[in-house]
């Protein structure tokens, strides 16, 4: 995990979140988080570095659209980051 950008991290996330982790769905959710549009130039290729990185698997829904799901060892480093995040976080000098 600690090789990916901070939008990586937060594409993985986000296709763990969601029913529907297709293109649009995905775009949508950025677009509304980062108050801006994310464009299909920064999105794709990220995709597609996170399915070299063999953290992501993809399958065609049809001829135009792609349905993306996290693998085991997204899964697994998604939690290690969790627990290593929550091992700052749950300082009391940070959260009352």
């Amino acid at each position: 995990m600690d090789e990916l950008t901070g939008f990586q991290r937060d594409l993985l996330y986000v296709v763990a979140g969601l029913d529907d982790p297709h293109g649009l769905a995905v775009t949508d959710e950025f677009d509304e988080y980062y108050e801006r549009d994310i464009q299909h130039g920064r999105l794709y290729p990220n995709l597609d570095t996170l399915l070299e990185k063999a953290l992501i698997e993809k399958r065609a829904t049809d001829r135009r659209t792609n349905a993306y799901s996290l693998t085991g060892r997204a899964k697994r480093e998604i939690e290690a980051r969790r627990e290593w995040e929550n091992g700052y976080l749950e300082d009391d000098r940070l959260i009352p």
